[in-house]
């Protein structure tokens, strides 16, 4: 009898030792995967904020640059109404005659577009050399006796500004002189230019003034 209860104490012993360890097991293995369930979670979320705060982040410039470069800004040769030179057309008339040593010109100016533009004011008016680039002597120096008004130009309609041509033979060495092409002409208030084919003598000399010109004027 006392055999047959020391052997169902063993087995009874051995089967709750059974149960604790598969509990100890249980223990341990839960922990842990809910450990690695809640680490991968978070980490997934912090890949998908990343990768579309970087889209982000690498379109917006990329769009801003498009618009930019698609629409630039374009500066008018001459104010809104105002004649440009490339609406305009230059010519001389030279009969004009003369006075101590000088030719006087009208240098007119034709409205060459399909809209109309208002001439306002002085010209601009060089020499220059074959090239059309480079300027030989000082600019016209403005003739103040003439007033400026307003000549609005309707297409094919005209101005004229009296154009002074000094001779350079005038001046003797002192002017250095170089043969010059045309006039170049900018218009006023405008920041191109037109050009008139006129072989002149030229004073190389900036300190000399070979040319005065004067306001537009209706024709």
């Amino acid at each position: 009898m006392s055999v047959w209860v020391g052997k169902k104490g063993l087995v009874l012993a051995a089967a709750l030792l059974s149960v604790t360890a598969l509990s100890s097991c249980a223990n341990q293995a839960g922990p842990a995967a809910v450990s690695s369930a809640g680490s991968s979670a978070p980490a997934s979320a912090a890949d998908t904020a990343t990768a579309s705060d970087s889209s982000t982040a690498s379109e917006s410039p990329t769009t801003e640059s498009a618009t930019a470069s698609a629409t630039p800004a374009v500066t008018p040769a001459a104010p809104a109404g105002l004649c440009a030179a490339s609406m305009l057309k230059g010519s001389l008339d030279a009969t004009g005659g003369g006075a101590a040593g000088s030719v006087y010109m009208k240098l007119i100016v034709t409205n060459t577009s399909g809209a109309a533009c208002t001439i306002k004011g002085f010209p601009g008016v060089s020499l220059v050399a074959k090239d059309h680039t480079t300027q030989l002597g000082a600019a016209a120096v403005r003739d103040n006796s003439t007033t400026a008004v307003a000549v609005k130009l309707a297409p094919g309609a005209k101005s004229f500004a009296v154009l002074r041509y000094t001779n350079a033979q005038n001046y003797g060495t002192r002017c250095q002189q170089v043969q010059a092409d045309a006039f170049r002409v900018y218009p006023p208030s405008a920041t191109d230019k037109l050009f008139v084919t006129s072989p002149q003598i030229a004073c190389s000399n900036t300190d000399i003034n070979l040319l005065t010109i004067g306001a537009f004027q209706p024709m």
